[in-house]
């Protein structure tokens, strides 16, 4: 996942049905039925969403027999921490450089 793709796996986690399939996910692999049997939405709108989340790279999917089993994809998941590591770092330089500066009260 690009970095401008990594832009769209934010978007989408916007949903917070979308989320919470992903915090499920997180846990183990899980099939739609099982996605929509611990979340309070229907097993189509588990597949919408699940449609939207493998779109923007965050999950991919295998044929189990007839079910299709999702999972989180760490390619995707690692763009956007990679993402989030940016910012912090750079907030934490930011910080930094503000607590160096010479308190001008005291000057």
């Amino acid at each position: 996942m690009a970095t401008d793709e990594a832009g769209e796996g934010w978007e989408v986690l916007g949903d917070p049905s979308r989320r919470a399939i992903i915090a499920c996910l997180a846990e183990r692999p899980r099939a739609v039925g099982e996605l929509a049997g611990e979340l309070p939405i229907s097993r189509p709108a588990v597949s919408q969403h699940l449609k939207v989340l493998k779109d923007a790279g965050l999950v991919t999917d295998r044929a189990d027999g007839t079910r299709r089993v999702y999972r989180l994809n760490p390619a995707g998941v690692a763009a956007l921490r990679d993402q989030l590591d940016t910012f912090w770092n750079r907030a934490l330089e930011g910080y930094q450089d503000a607590a160096e500066q010479p308190n001008e009260e005291t000057s």
